[in-house]
């Protein structure tokens, strides 16, 4: 199988708010807004995109008005001044950003429709980490 772009989409009960969500905060840009589908993909690399769909739309399988078990993974410069422009600006944070043994500085928020957006930069690993691990 050979891949071109890779895509995520979500069911939301309002997807433009989504949209604007995603763009406000994630610096995406709505490509498509058809009220119950909106397209966005990041300027830097237009192959990176995240779609939402009406919750109660045809095309999805099964009705939701939240999102459950997703998690968005986002991997950035600087989680800090990221967290502290997001707290600035109303987003709900679930987790505070933490440095994690495996070289991840991470914060988790609460996205669109409880869509879990994580924040990842990476950091170097703890030596005694990786040798509990036999990674060393």
């Amino acid at each position: 199988m050979h891949v071109t772009q890779i895509a995520s989409a979500y069911a939301h009960p309002r997807p433009s708010d989504a949209g604007r969500w995603v763009a406000r905060w994630l610096g995406f840009e709505v490509l498509v807004d058809l009220g119950w589908y909106v397209s966005t993909a990041h300027p830097a690399d237009p192959v990176l995109r995240l779609d939402f769909v009406a919750h109660d739309h045809g095309t999805w399988p099964h009705p939701t008005e939240t999102v459950v078990g997703a998690m968005l993974a986002l991997v950035v410069d600087d989680v800090d001044a990221q967290h502290a422009r997001c707290v600035a600006g109303g987003v709900e944070v679930l987790m505070a950003p933490r440095s994690e043994p495996w070289g991840q500085r991470r914060v988790q928020l609460e996205g669109p429709a409880g869509l879990v957006v994580e924040l990842v930069q990476p950091v170097d690993p703890d030596p005694a980490w990786l040798a509990d691990q036999g990674l060393e």
